[in-house]
């Protein structure tokens, strides 16, 4: 498997899903954007979790999209982003280009990656999740996470969920200035492979240089006992003022840091396919203090 991301390309495939505007679920620009991933996905192996969510503010059609790359080795490794834009933020030019649509693009950038190789180790599947944003501006987490919540417990029922071997979520992390946060909600074991991939490639002064606990789309998988790790910067501009604005645009995002964070999570999945079955080797390593 390749070990570098085109990341120009993840820029380009970022800028064509902002260019269809505002992706809240209901709208226009959400059936254009789930029409664009599965043109780029045609021809591989997708699966679509459509379902209906009792939200706040009524019962809102989502769709999940699954796109799966066999591997030779029992075992699945999940690549997951969330692609739609905040229902609340609807009324303003909300392209969400940091906030979902570069992780979205990342994923699409790793699949082109992933196409017609053999794959030396676990199955790989980036799962396209719908309805990660809370509904209403107070965020809260039993009217979010709607994609996430739907899918854990499908891939729980179904038994999917004792063959993943790790969920690597992606969110937030196109930021020009980026800083990726240590998640004290995620699997130690996990995020410590997350920060060796980066010290290996020399990235680690872009890593956990914070910590806090993230509510975020890995949470459901958690609680099913999946093993997980949220790759997110959560500081978006000064004091993030970005964030949930309509400031979150391409030109505030850059290909570097697009090329460091696809290229950690491309190290990272070889690193839980070296550790398999058994992460007790893994050395801890503790963000500095």
């Amino acid at each position: 498997m390749a070990r570098s991301i085109d990341a120009a390309r993840a820029m380009q495939y970022t800028k064509e899903i902002v260019a269809y505007g505002p992706r809240w679920d209901g709208s226009q620009g959400m059936e254009k954007v789930r029409t664009y991933l599965k043109n780029k996905l045609k021809g591989d192996q997708v699966e679509e979790d459509a379902f209906t969510a009792e939200t706040s503010v009524g019962k809102i059609a989502m769709r999940n999209i699954v796109v799966k790359f066999p591997g030779t080795k029992d075992g699945i490794i999940v690549l997951a982003s969330h692609y739609e834009t905040n229902y609340w933020l609807r009324n303003i030019p909300f392209v969400g280009a940091n906030d979902g649509a570069a992780t979205s693009a990342l994923l699409l950038a790793i699949a082109d990656q992933l196409r017609g190789k053999k794959l030396e180790g676990y199955s790989i599947w980036l799962a396209f999740l719908d309805g990660e944003e809370s509904m209403t501006r107070q965020w809260n987490s039993d009217d979010a996470l709607w994609g996430s919540r739907h899918l854990a417990k499908k891939w729980q029922d179904d038994g999917t969920s004792k063959k993943i071997k790790a969920l690597l979520l992606a969110d937030m992390i196109g930021d020009a200035d980026l800083d990726i946060f240590h998640d004290e909600s995620s699997t130690p074991w996990v995020e410590d492979l997350v920060l060796q991939a980066a010290t290996r490639l020399g990235y680690q002064s872009h890593f956990f240089a914070s910590s806090t606990s993230v509510e975020d789309d890995h949470i459901p998988f958690a609680r099913t006992g999946v093993p997980v790790a949220d790759i997110i910067d959560l500081n978006y501009g000064y004091n993030n003022s970005y964030h949930h604005t309509a400031q979150d645009t391409v030109d505030k995002l850059s290909v570097g840091s697009l090329k460091i964070s696809g290229d950690v999570i491309l190290e990272t999945i070889r690193l839980v396919n070296a550790v398999g079955d058994n992460p007790a080797p893994v050395a801890p390593q503790k963000p500095p203090s």
